[in-house]
């Protein structure tokens, strides 16, 4: 009988957390939020299968573009030859961290991916990677979304 309520029980310490790799994204996520004082993302389910739907739809479509009319802030990530983990995906986005100046609200480089990780009205995330041919594809979609012109992210 002791067996089998440590199977329930390891089944009910496991049911409420995000399936792999959500699990690390959002920590990648949290990581780089938390370096601007900024609360912790939530994971949510049907914002990862509406990435989900999109990776596979770039793949099939051998493309790399964000979804048209999306209401969500998406973030994309593509590596061909090699996989990637979650926290190289985000690590990347968050690299861009050094071409956003925080003084003059302005990006010297590339910066959208990192705003968007940081902006502060962003409650959520959801992630999903489409993988086949060599090619892996991310996409992470926020709610709300940011990088409205203008405003600071955070």
């Amino acid at each position: 009988m002791v067996p089998a309520l440590l199977f329930l029980f390891a089944l009910a310490a496991t049911a409420a957390e995000p399936p792999f790799p959500a699990k690390q994204i959002l920590a990648a996520h949290n990581a780089i939020r938390s370096r601007v004082g900024l609360p912790p993302l939530r994971w949510s389910d049907s914002l990862a299968k509406c990435a989900q739907d999109w990776a596979n739809t770039l793949l099939a479509r051998k493309q790399f573009s964000h979804r048209p009319n999306s209401p969500y802030g998406e973030n994309l990530f593509e590596i061909e030859g090699a996989p990637a983990s979650p926290h190289e995906v985000v690590g990347d986005w968050g690299s861009e961290a050094g071409d956003y100046d925080y003084r003059s609200n302005r990006c010297h480089g590339h910066c959208g991916h990192y705003t968007q990780i940081v902006w502060r009205n962003t409650r959520s995330v959801g992630c999903a990677v489409a993988r086949g041919r060599g090619i892996e594809i991310w996409v992470c979609n926020y709610d709300p979304p940011g990088n409205y012109i203008g405003q600071r992210p955070y």
